[in-house]
């Protein structure tokens, strides 16, 4: 502004030097000059400041300022005290007037000031502002003389038809509206920049601005909107419609003018100049906030896989990988040293996928009815038990997300991560498949029936299985070897090669599988590296296997010696159960595999009906595996927490839960009991070795299945958006906890680990199915 020539005057003194126009000066002589802004108070100290301030009131050119200011101050102070408030950011040069207007006229001091408080030359940006035309559309059929009215108010230039537009202002009442998709098309092939907004509800919605082939696209935005809107999926599906129901509008003119007015800053300050990375977010102002009207701000990702703007082909190709694990050092945090990083790391670095209209999951929050030696934690509906239909069948306990943890972090991060695993494992298209039959595909294939599961009768009686309505019990029908059908590939690490699937098996669905099979969680895992998820997700197989073989035998297991633990978190938990009239124990369920395998459990004391709770754990390390079960029976707590001894107050109506609480007593369940004249166990029962790498642990998992003749099988689940690992493990043969009584593990292991004599007989299996 002030050049080092000419004693500091610019060489060109066709402009005048002044405050900034969002400043007021006011001079208390001797005290300070005061800058008066809507930013607060700028106080100017000193004698220069003092025989400046007059002079800078826009009516001098440089030369003329320092010429005044010289006669007073000297000319090297003088310069020194204009470069001093220059380099403080409260000066601007503005335009000097060119002669007399033809007519009356006066710039709109106002608004230079705005664009001045904005960080720019407010004369400058008014003239871009007027200059940048915009194309104002309507999406739908939704009007749009507020917003032109607005534009044109606040001195935005309008394209007409067949003009160029520096930007395209677009107004729908529905930002998943398929003509937006449209628009998108034809902004993309102009290389125009375009600006969204919403009116017709309580909220106003302004963003982002899409920038054709840079930053996200309208589409990136569209998936995770639809993410918070599968619940209308069925209905859309049922009348055939292109986009969401229709939604009666619901708003009041003030608002609509509100979010014109909003909708035509943003586009002002675009056509100013003024970048800021807000503009990549939409920005919601709800009128009926819980307390009050509000603004809050939802940043937009691009995705890297998106089929408009990124790679739809990254997905398929990292699927059709070898899975090769790494080298990943474990954390040295107490109980938590077997992940690749700190619950607190995982928060911070993926806390963003937690936002109500962009994330994909919308809040993170404490299980209603948690006591408070309990930390769950919930995150939203289940993606994995979703339904398809109107009717739909029930899911039960799973219908939320969940996680659990000994501190509120720990819970926070296993809910999200629960979240993600569930969304990373649904069908969004871009999955790798190979449609042929089981017979057309040869030795490549792995029958569904290996990991499926289901006795022959089970398959022949579906009918009445299925009439329970119960999802975690559905019964598919008899898989066709002949019939086309979609495949996913799969890699064994076992067998070092690629293997196929049923991508039905693989990935949850909001279509219905045209072969019948529902993909359902177990083996699915997020972890803070591919091989934590895939040490997860082996371990979650392990445990539900023995959880099977224990509950479907109805065998005695031994009692594990909490005291021998010596955990101060159990005493904690003993007593907090202890306070609600609860007992506590725990189970060895440790299977074939040798891996560690506990279940812990509760039961009411003080009312016949006991509210029987479980939960289950595996780890290599048994003091892990017992921190599982015990956090996991915490998830069921809450919902029995505040049930009265007359039976009411159960936070839940699943009616497979609920028999269970109200009929299910330790001695009329013998297996729910220690085993008698078996000695309790502690954590030295286990040859347990510590590793420091899970690369070490993935080896082991390895040459543990092979050593069994079984098969470790992994998909690479994470989505690139995401980048928070997701793995699904398969091993076929190992038994879900749910009902799959098929001929193998379930008849053959306890006999072999000396707790039946003989196999269970078909008929006499636990008729309770695992409800959980």
């Amino acid at each position: 502004m002030l050049s080092e020539g000419d004693g500091g005057a610019p060489a060109d003194d066709r402009t005048r030097l002044g405050f900034r126009r969002h400043l007021r000066a006011t001079v208390v002589p001797g005290e300070a000059v005061y800058l008066v802004s809507h930013r607060g108070v700028t106080a100017l100290h000193g004698d220069p400041a003092e025989v400046l301030a007059p002079l800078l009131d826009g009516s001098r050119s440089p030369a003329e300022v320092l010429g005044e200011a010289a006669a007073a101050l000297g000319p090297e102070e003088a310069l020194r005290a204009l470069r001093a408030l220059e380099a403080a950011g409260l000066l601007t040069l503005r335009a000097a007037p060119a002669g007399p207007p033809a007519a009356p006229h006066r710039p709109d001091a106002a608004a230079e000031a705005y664009w001045d408080l904005a960080g720019l030359d407010g004369a400058r940006a008014g003239a871009a502002v007027a200059r940048g035309a915009v194309r104002v559309v309507g999406a739908g059929g939704v009007g749009t003389d507020e917003v032109r009215d607005a534009c044109r108010a606040s001195g935005l230039g309008l394209a007409g038809d067949g003009e160029e537009a520096a930007l395209t202002l677009v107004v729908c009442d529905d930002y998943l509206s398929p003509a937006l998709c449209e628009i998108d098309v034809a902004q993309r092939a102009a290389r125009r920049p375009w600006l969204l907004a919403g009116v017709g509800s309580a909220a106003g919605w302004i963003g982002p601005f899409f920038r054709p082939y840079e930053g996200p696209c309208w589409h990136c935005l569209a998936h995770r909107l639809r993410g918070h809107r599968r619940s209308e999926e069925p209905l859309r599906r049922a009348l055939g419609l292109a986009g969401p129901p229709a939604r009666p509008q619901a708003t009041l003119p003030a608002v609509r003018a509100l979010t014109a007015q909003l909708a035509v800053v943003e586009a002002a300050q675009w056509l100013a100049g003024r970048r800021h990375a807000g503009q990549d977010s939409v920005y919601v102002h709800d009128t009926l906030g819980p307390h009050g009207p509000r603004g809050s701000a939802h940043p937009v990702v691009r995705l890297p896989q998106c089929a408009a703007c990124g790679d739809p082909e990254l997905v398929a190709r990292r699927i059709s990988r070898p899975f090769v694990a790494r080298p990943r050092p474990k954390t040295t945090e107490d109980l938590n040293g077997h992940r690749a990083l700190t619950p607190a790391r995982m928060l911070e670095r993926y806390g963003p996928l937690v936002d109500p209209v962009t994330g994909i999951v919308k809040e993170i929050r404490s299980a209603p009815g948690s006591p408070d030696f309990v930390h769950a934690y919930l995150s939203g509906h289940n993606l994995a038990m979703r339904s398809t239909t109107l009717g739909g069948l029930r899911a039960g306990l799973r219908s939320l997300s969940g996680g659990k943890g000994l501190t509120e972090t720990e819970a926070r991060v296993s809910a999200l991560g629960e979240a993600v695993e569930r969304y990373s494992g649904t069908r969004q298209g871009d999955e790798p498949v190979v449609r042929d039959s089981y017979r057309g595909l040869g030795p490549a294939a792995v029958h569904p029936n290996a990991s499926q599961l289901y006795h022959e009768r089970q398959l022949r009686d579906r009918h009445g299985w299925n009439a329970r309505g119960s999802r975690l019990q559905y019964v598919p029908p008899p898989f066709d070897e002949a019939a086309a059908t979609e495949w996913t590939p799969v890699w064994s690490l076992t067998g070092g090669e690629q293997r196929l699937l049923p991508t039905s098996m693989l990935y949850f669905s909001e279509e219905p599988s045209p072969d019948g099979m529902c993909a359902d969680s177990n083996g699915n895992a997020a972890g803070s590296s591919p091989e934590d998820a895939l040490v997860q997700g082996f371990l979650e197989l392990v445990e539900r296997d023995a959880v099977a073989l224990w509950w479907y035998n109805r065998t005695r297991q031994p009692a594990l010696d909490l005291d021998a633990f010596a955990e101060p978190y159990l005493d904690r938990t003993i007593d907090g159960y202890a306070a609600l009239h609860r007992e506590v124990w725990a189970l060895d369920l440790t299977s074939d595999f040798g891996i560690p395998v506990i279940a812990a459990l509760s039961r009411r004391t003080d009312k016949p009906a006991e509210d029987v709770l479980f939960g289950f754990g595996a780890h290599f390390d048994p003091r892990v595996a017992l921190r599982r079960a015990v956090t996991e029976m915490g998830q069921l707590l809450p919902l029995v927490a505040e049930v009265t001894p007359e039976g009411s107050g159960y936070r839940i109506d699943d009616p497979d839960a609920l028999d269970w609480w109200r009929h299910a007593t330790r001695a009329g369940r013998p297996y729910l009991a220690p085993a008698p004249g078996l000695p309790a166990r502690g954590p030295a029962a286990w040859a347990y070795r510590p590793t420091a790498d899970l690369r070490e642990d993935v080896t082991a998992i390895t040459e543990t299945v092979r050593a069994r003749g079984m098969e470790l099988l992994v998909l690479d689940q994470t989505r690139p958006d995401l980048e928070l690992p997701v793995v699904k493990v398969v091993v076929p043969g190992l038994r879900h906890f749910w009902a799959r009584f098929a001929p193998g593990r379930l008849y053959d292991v306890p006999v072999t680990l000396g707790r039946l004599t003989a196999p269970t007989p078909y008929d006499q299996l636990n008729p309770v199915p695992l409800f959980v």
